[in-house]
């Protein structure tokens, strides 16, 4: 089987024409399109192998009651329970697994649908492995048990446990990430709210200058300028924007640095005459703008406060290595040398991709990260490739703006879109290759310990694309 591997291998470069010199960062061997190329022996599995003494434990996660199930190596089921989500129940539920098996947590599997969360936590600091399957997955091993789609918490656990006995290469296993890489993770999703937040509100604040037909408008369409709050801050009502004095706009377009507009655009742009609204409409909007403003400026400085600890914190991931890690060019130093990866991308890459990341696995890397295309053929159906629409939505984005960004940066990636489009390829199909091609080049650099160095970088070909 591992010689056929190897001649499969070597026909495969050979109709890609690759040659020793070739293989480098730019042209590795690309995995399936499905996802990873697995090239471990027939019969392998990830974790520890399975044998007469294992025993594996299925849990149906609730949120405020959990189901357990333990079954043998035969399939037989041993126990099944009932926990409550307190701590004390918990570790009862675990006291008496261990009882029922006479096994230590080391020769129990722990089988889970959400990978995360203080119950895996405990499974395992207790010792346990966990290994998480993908909930669509769990609905196709429940067919086994039921065709007419019955579903129970009892049968899901007993699924979930004789699922991860039969059909380990479907789980993945769970591990803890650094506590950094924890917080790291927290700080990213709240730059994201704090976003979102921040648009929201924008949003409300401009409605409220359309109804006056503020002339800010004309000056910043979407209301989300800093100087525009600042100036709003200060005069909140209709009837006091002309009277703003040059000396206060001069001194926030100067605080603020904006250079695209001068004094006397803001200050003709605010006297010249504005539509006639009914009485009230203008002390009403001063209420809602006198109350948006704070919200504003909140979110804005909570905003920036986030991403400045997130840039605190990659600096010290990269001045303090992990456990384990070798002090020679670390992952966050090698991510950093990349071009058009900056500070959101790189914390991205390394909170939702970081156990991906430490083994070097590029074909589950470039699945999550939603470039890796479906094919789909059946009998005389023609061959169908589409685009993955089931990732990480927070790495396929990060992964996008990377590769849009990089186009500026890096010569070979230009190179390499320009083709793409030549070829009748879109915008979102070239910059999904890019991203895919960055991938591979991050991968093998990890491996290597290298960083970037586009003197290494062979520029892909016509045929490549």
């Amino acid at each position: 089987m591992l010689l056929l591997r190897v001649e499969r291998l070597a026909e495969t470069c050979a109709s890609a024409r690759w040659t020793v010199r070739d293989i480098q960062w730019e042209v590795a061997p690309r995995a399936p399109v499905q996802g990873r190329w697995d090239s471990r022996p027939a019969g392998a599995e990830v974790g520890v192998p399975v044998t007469e003494d294992r025993w594996f434990l299925g849990v149906d996660w609730g949120s405020e009651q959990h189901q357990f199930c333990v079954i043998d190596a035969a399939g037989h089921i041993v126990g099944a329970r009932a926990v409550a989500h307190r701590a004390t129940d918990v570790h009862a539920a675990l006291q008496w697994v261990q009882a029922r098996t006479g096994a230590p947590p080391s020769r129990i599997a722990v089988g889970v649908e959400t990978p995360h969360g203080a119950l895996v936590d405990t499974f395992l600091e207790q010792g346990f492995e966990v290994f998480a399957v993908n909930p669509k997955q769990l609905d196709r091993f429940r067919d086994r048990f039921t065709a007419g789609g019955a579903k129970d918490d009892r049968r899901d656990a007993q699924v979930v446990a004789d699922a991860l006995r039969t059909d380990r290469r479907a789980f993945r296993q769970v591990r803890s990430d650094e506590p950094r890489v924890i917080a790291l993770r927290e700080l990213c999703h709240l730059v994201e709210e704090l976003r979102e937040e921040e648009t929201r509100v924008a949003n409300r604040l401009r409605d409220q200058l359309y109804r006056v037909n503020a002339p800010w408008l004309t000056l910043s369409p979407a209301a989300d300028d800093l100087w525009l709050w600042t100036l709003l801050a200060h005069a909140p009502h209709p009837e006091a924007w002309p009277r703003l004095s040059r000396g206060r706009v001069t001194s926030v377009l100067r605080e603020q640095r904006i250079r695209r507009l001068t004094v006397d655009d803001v200050v003709r742009t605010l006297r010249a005459p504005m539509l006639t609204v009914a009485p009230g409409v203008a002390d009403a909007v001063a209420i809602r703008t006198a109350a948006l403003i704070p919200q504003l400026l909140l979110v804005h400085r909570q905003r920036l406060d986030a991403e400045r600890r997130i840039e605190r914190l990659l600096e010290r991931l990269a001045d303090e290595p992990a456990a384990g890690e070798p002090r020679e060019h670390r992952d966050v130093e090698i991510l950093r040398s990349l071009p058009g990866a900056g500070r959101m991308v790189i914390a991205t890459m390394l909170t939702e991709a970081s156990a991906l990341l430490a083994g070097r696995e590029y074909g589950t890397l470039r699945t999550y990260a939603g470039v890796a295309p479906v094919t789909k053929r059946s009998g005389k159906r023609t061959l169908i490739v589409h685009m993955r629409y089931a990732c990480k939505p927070r790495l396929r984005n990060a992964l996008f703006h990377w590769s849009r960004v990089s186009l500026q940066h890096d010569g070979a990636a230009r190179a390499y879109y320009d083709a793409l489009r030549a070829r009748g390829h879109g915008h979102a199909r070239a910059l999904r290759s890019v991203g895919d091609r960055w991938i591979r080049i991050l991968i093998a650099m990890l491996k290597a310990r290298t960083v970037y160095d586009p003197q290494r970088v062979t520029p892909p070909s016509i045929a490549s694309c």
